[in-house]
């Protein structure tokens, strides 16, 4: 058996990327190093986003709720990305590929129905339900 040797000279195109890829980040560092402010002031540090300063803890406790809403975004706009797919390639996968596509919507708005009837996207009613709730067992 004859095991196949590579050429070394193949090798030469990756090894002239990796060594410009460490020469950028070596020079980014050392710019950002060189170039970069150094003093110690009391809001260094501080926490800055937007113009808003800071109020609080950052371990805030969060409702459900918004896990929920950001699942349900995720689940819909992954939906997009897939009907944009099959956009692209709708006169290639022909009738089927529609018929695919029809079943994958219909799946995704059962899904919404369901959610819909559960209440995770009504946020108001589902307080106002807890509310009294609240104000029944007092």
């Amino acid at each position: 058996m004859n095991a196949v040797v590579p050429d070394p000279t193949q090798f030469v195109s990756l090894l002239a990327y990796v060594a410009m890829l460490l020469f950028v980040i070596a020079f980014m560092l050392g710019a950002s190093y060189l170039l970069g402010q150094r003093h110690k002031g009391r809001h260094t540090n501080d926490p800055y986003e937007s113009g808003i300063k800071s109020t609080g803890m950052a371990r805030m406790r969060f409702s459900v709720k918004f896990y929920v809403v950001a699942m349900l975004f995720v689940i819909f706009d992954l939906e997009a990305a897939f009907i944009f797919g099959w956009a692209v390639a709708a006169h290639e996968v022909g009738w089927s590929g529609y018929w695919g596509l029809v079943v994958f919507v219909a799946t995704l708005i059962a899904g919404l129905i369901y959610e819909w009837r559960v209440g995770a996207i009504d946020w108001v009613a589902g307080e106002l339900r807890s509310a009294r709730r609240r104000r029944e067992v007092r």
